[in-house]
C-alpha cells in the first residue's frame, strides 16, 4: 500500500453566479487592473490517503467529492495525484 498525495480542486459551475468572484472582481477593477474581465473563486484541498494504486486513490477521491468535498449541482471538480510515498502502511 502507498500513500498518495492529492490536490482536489473545487470550482463554480460555468454561468453560475458567483457572488464572492464578483465582488473580488469589481474590487480588481476599482483598484485600476481593467483588464480583469471574470474571476471565479473555487477552493483547494490537499489530501493524503493510503491506496494500493494511483487508480484506486483517484477514484476514492472522487468519491469524496461526489459525496461531501463538491456539491454536484454548482460546482465542478478535479482531482490530481501530485505524489507518491511508496511503502506507507497505515
Amino acid at each position: 500500500m502507498s500513500q498518495y498525495h492529492l490536490e482536489i480542486r473545487v470550482k463554480p459551475r460555468p454561468g453560475l453566479l458567483d457572488p464572492q468572484g464578483k465582488a473580488i472582481h469589481h474590487a480588481l477593477n476599482s483598484l485600476g487592473w481593467d483588464g480583469v474581465h471574470d474571476v471565479r473563486v473555487g477552493k483547494a484541498m490537499y489530501i493524503d490517503l493510503d491506496a494500493a494504486s494511483e487508480d484506486e486513490a483517484r477514484n476514492t477521491a472522487e468519491a469524496m467529492c461526489r459525496k461531501l468535498l463538491a456539491n454536484p449541482v454548482t460546482e465542478d471538480f478535479e482531482v490530481t495525484v501530485v505524489g507518491v510515498a511508496e511503502g506507507a502502511t497505515s
